[in-house]
């Protein structure tokens, strides 16, 4: 079931150096929410916090409150592992396992969760590659390498396998940055399906997507280098893209800066 995200207050630090502050956000179940802002802006460093990745690297650490249907993911006694299970991850670029066939992709984390009845694994597959819309593209060829098919297919597939879990939240860093244009539409169009069940939150660079795919948009940006970003406007994206409240939006949308 999809869970309502919601930001207080939180800061990020890597080491000594302030990455991102204040932010104050919520995000409504079962909406696609597009973070967007400049290089360096804190974005993906956001994104990350929420699944709690951000505090993987050596001195980074997370102030404030983050919580995920009034739980807050940073309490001391909260499982970290059951935190990311609830929470799924897309990178910017595919990383399928590449010793892994098609299949074994899929139920990685089911097989990590202990899962292993084979009748239990087949279907699950089957509905995430479904739901990845790259069923009909693969089923007769589940056996071969994930790593052999092509980037966009890849893309799906590291979606497939992040969603076979049954996340609630699904987190989708510049999930098409790496992608030609028609793969992007296809992950574009995945994102309008898979809304009905999770709550998506994207990184992305790319204006008319954000346009395109989001219900909400937040938008971050610095004062100058070596700034913490901050999260200047956040709003119906219609709105942000149409008539924003805040010149420095208005300013990013229209390309005078950034």
């Amino acid at each position: 079931m999809a869970k309502r995200v919601e930001a207080s207050n939180v800061t990020a630090y890597y080491g000594g150096f302030k990455a991102i502050e204040n932010i104050n956000l919520t995000v409504e179940p079962k909406t696609v929410t597009a973070l967007i802002g400049p290089s360096g802006c804190g974005k993906s460093t956001f994104l990350r916090s929420i699944n709690r990745m951000h505090e993987v690297l050596p001195g980074a650490r997370v102030e404030g409150s983050l919580t995920i249907d009034d739980q807050d993911i940073y309490d001391r006694d909260v499982d970290v592992t059951a935190v990311r299970r609830m929470i799924g991850m897309v990178f910017q670029r595919p990383n399928p396992f590449p010793t892994m066939s098609i299949f074994e992709n899929v139920v990685a984390g089911l097989k990590l969760n202990g899962v292993r009845k084979k009748s239990i694994l087949d279907e699950a597959a089957e509905k995430a590659l479904r739901s990845a819309n790259l069923w009909d593209e693969v089923k007769d060829r589940l056996g071969k390498p994930g790593a052999g098919l092509s980037g966009g297919q890849q893309q799906r597939l590291c979606i497939a396998r992040t969603i076979a879990v049954e996340p609630q939240v699904v987190l989708m860093d510049e999930p098409c940055s790496a992608l030609d244009p028609i793969s992007t539409l296809a992950i574009e169009d995945l994102m309008f399906q898979l809304k009905d069940k999770f709550t998506i939150i994207i990184v992305t660079h790319n204006m008319q997507q954000a346009a395109r795919v989001s219900d909400r948009t937040a938008f971050f940006s610095i004062e100058k280098t070596g700034d913490p970003g901050r999260l200047i406007e956040y709003d119906n994206t219609q709105k942000i893209f149409s008539n924003p409240s805040v010149k420095k939006t208005e300013d990013y949308i229209t390309g005078r800066f950034g």
